[in-house]
């Protein structure tokens, strides 16, 4: 017992030193620490809300106990059943073209030369992610207006009768995945640009005196060399699979679409913001982070098993 008391004592004093030799770094870290603390960490105190009768009269202490009540009343609802395959949809769809398209572009703005070129192409790709949905959800919506809209006049010169898309629950999942890509493909690139520059060029040399062409040397070289940042950003996607971006939702739907379009976060907010229901939303945005870390604990599991590729 006492030779352990003199262990635990004798690394707590290394781990002091190293500390304290290390201190301007960990001056660096404290900021974004607190903020972790303060915004992320303080308020999961917050979900207990999901299992009481919360009134603000009462405050969260105050308001009455009533365990799954609420989950038990949200598992009922017809209209849960229908936002969440509504997520579901819209991120599966998001998973299959929205990863692929950053993956894509990195491969085709890989094979660019032209320096002039591949720099105008990146500032034309990367600037949308740099707007608001509110500004470019603006932009969508006055494109595909129904009587002044860029895509309406162009179907109207063709011979076609104007088509009003954001009321139409069959052109909705559609154009929010289309508009995510146009939005966020750019910048996902990145990544994958920054994992091709370090893709050893000796085996394209080699690939090259072998006879290989293009297509040979992206099959087995290009995609092998940054298949673990791909692997990485498909266990962080999967674990959203049930989170889609309120602002994006928010902004471009309305109650004719809501059969499609209603998803969680949107959801939540009318019932939470709009009729005060903090209970019933807290059970759900918990239901919602559970499913969401069970998601991406299991792609992460499978992951490190098959590929020796995993986040932790």
């Amino acid at each position: 017992m006492e030779a352990r008391r003199i262990r635990m004592n004798r690394s707590f004093k290394m781990m002091i030193r190293r500390v304290y030799a290390n201190r301007l770094m960990y001056l660096f870290i404290l900021p974004g620490f607190i903020w972790f603390l303060i915004y992320k960490y303080g308020p999961m105190y917050g979900v207990v809300i999901a299992f009481k009768d919360f009134k603000f009269s009462e405050g969260i202490l105050g308001s009455a106990w009533v365990g799954l009540k609420h989950f038990q009343y949200l598992f009922s609802m017809s209209d849960f059943y229908n936002i969440v395959r509504n997520t579901i949809t819209i991120n599966l769809w998001n998973l299959l073209f929205g990863f692929t398209a950053p993956i894509i572009l990195a491969l085709i703005m890989n094979e660019v030369y032209s320096l002039k070129f591949k720099k105008a192409v990146q500032l034309a790709v990367y600037f949308p992610h740099f707007l608001s949905w509110v500004v470019f959800g603006g932009i969508i919506i006055n494109m595909l207006n129904p009587s002044q809209g860029m895509i309406n006049m162009a179907i109207k010169a063709l011979g076609g009768k104007p088509v009003h898309f954001l009321a139409q629950s069959k052109y909705f999942v559609g154009i929010v995945v289309i508009t995510s890509i146009i939005k966020e493909a750019g910048w996902g690139t990145i990544v994958y640009l920054a994992a091709l520059a370090g893709v050893d060029m000796d085996q394209y040399e080699a690939a090259v005196i072998d006879g290989a062409n293009r297509w040979q040397k992206l099959i087995y070289i290009t995609l092998p060399g940054i298949s673990s940042t791909i692997i990485i950003m498909l266990i962080l996607r999967v674990g959203y699979l049930l989170d889609v971006g309120f602002e994006q939702i928010y902004v471009l739907y309305n109650p004719s679409v809501y059969s499609v379009g209603d998803v969680i976060s949107t959801y939540i907010y009318r019932m939470g913001l709009q009729n005060m229901q903090f209970s019933l939303t807290t059970a759900i945005g918990l239901f919602q982070g559970a499913i969401n870390f069970a998601l991406i604990f299991t792609t992460n599991t499978l992951a490190k098993r098959f590929s020796d590729v995993s986040i932790w």
